[in-house]
């Protein structure tokens, strides 16, 4: 067992920089794309991913910080803190049954694909963490079953696949990514609750007919209205939000400014290795199997996060979180490590409102206080599986959550579902 975890423990430290061009490779030749061209797909879809990582790491190594200054200065005092998704990752992937849920996940996949019950291929390996988090929390939640605890990571995964599926064609047709679907844990999660909000925000009097999107505020602004404009005026507002001074003001100003420039082009980069690799595995489907031509090549919401109006719409949404955490009678989470990452769980709530960055914010606000009632919730349990993977507690504090895993909507529902049992 333990050598196995190790194994895993090592595939998983790759990273998907590397984890995704081994396997994309393989898939190609699998799919009669031949090793070089195949290899070279993967190597190119490889340095797509490091771009985005990159630019990923603009966004979060200033929107953090800057979040966390927001925090400090306003004095909140709560008795939960956000601990991040990397620590909940960690917590998870500790867990005694991490070892299986890469394969299992795989042949769940493949069963689904044959079964034709999905049309997403995910190659995300990745993002597999959220489906061992639904493992984690049953495994510990029933006392170490090992067979509950798989049935707790299929029944996540299989829901995470069907969003992505549901959400397939608004991927093509928005972000323009034809061929793919995003089956990441955290975006399929926020998105199955926020996306039907979205609906009926769609369809109140006055709010329908409000609309600010990239292409109609250009239009309306001008060169302020420019994407990476939009990043420079809503960076300078963070930073003033946080108490800095003018220097650093206008260093995360410019830096978002990069993120909404970078992003796209770091994307081009990887759709310029994808599709070749999508149009083998189409035309060797489409022969063996009668909906072939629709399968979706599963990958990382990443992908999706660059968009102006998803960058903007978190932008706008972290201060609000931050707000919401105090006014909210019974929420007790202190928002923190996973402010970051709010551009992810608003992916497809605006794709879902086509950009419509006022919806957007609306749902997103909706949501987030959902998120945090929900962290709030699972704390006690969360903070029960972090002591067994023997997880530093930050000190000045008795219980950690976090938007991701104790805020996900489809683990809470997986842990409830359990619970009753």
């Amino acid at each position: 067992m333990k050598t196995l975890l190790a194994v895993v423990q090592y595939i998983i430290n790759l990273g998907p920089t590397v984890m995704l061009p081994i396997v994309l490779t393989i898939i190609g030749v699998a799919f009669g794309q031949g090793f070089r061209k195949a290899f070279r797909s993967g190597v190119t879809i490889g340095i797509g991913f490091v771009g985005i990582n990159l630019v990923i790491g603009v966004l979060t190594g200033n929107l953090g910080p800057a979040a966390q200054a927001m925090v400090h200065r306003f004095g909140l005092h709560l008795t939960i803190i956000d601990v991040g998704w990397p620590a909940a990752a960690a917590i998870s992937w500790a867990s005694p049954v991490a070892a299986f849920i890469i394969p299992l996940g795989i042949l769940v996949n493949l069963i689904m694909l044959v079964t034709k019950t999905t049309k997403t291929m995910d190659v995300d390996i990745w993002n597999y963490w959220h489906f061992t988090a639904a493992a984690a929390s049953v495994y510990v939640l029933t006392g170490g079953n090992f067979v509950l605890a798989a049935l707790g990571a299929i029944i996540y995964e299989i829901a995470v696949i069907k969003v992505a599926d549901w959400t397939a064609p608004m991927v093509h047709e928005f972000y323009g990514y034809e061929g793919i679907s995003l089956p990441t844990g955290s975006t399929a999660a926020y998105g199955l609750i926020g996306i039907p909000i979205s609906t009926l925000i769609g369809k109140i009097p006055g709010i329908k007919n409000l609309k600010a999107d990239p292409d109609s505020i250009q239009k309306r602004f001008g060169i302020f209205g420019e994407p990476m404009m939009m990043g420079l005026i809503l960076g300078i507002i963070l930073g003033i939000l946080a108490g800095y001074d003018v220097a650093k003001i206008l260093q995360i100003g410019v830096s978002m400014a990069a993120v909404m420039l970078l992003m796209p082009r770091m994307v081009k980069i990887l759709m310029e290795g994808l599709i070749p690799i999508s149009e083998s595995a189409k035309e060797f489907l489409q022969k063996r199997f009668k909906n072939g031509n629709d399968i979706n090549i599963g990958l990382d919401a990443a992908i999706s996060v660059g968009h102006p109006s998803v960058i903007a719409t978190a932008l706008i949404l972290v201060p609000i979180t931050i707000f919401l955490a105090v006014i909210l009678p019974g929420n007790h989470v202190l928002p923190f490590g996973d402010l970051a990452t709010i551009p992810f769980y608003v992916a497809f709530i605006v794709g879902s409102n086509k950009g419509n960055i006022i919806h957007s914010v609306i749902t997103g606000t909706i949501v987030m206080a959902l998120g945090l009632y929900m962290a709030t919730d699972m704390a006690p349990f969360h903070t029960m599986m972090a002591q067994q993977a023997h997880f530093a507690i930050p000190k000045g504090t008795s219980l950690v959550s976090s938007l991701d895993f104790g805020g996900n909507f489809l683990n809470w529902i997986v842990v409830k579902i359990f619970q009753i049992f």
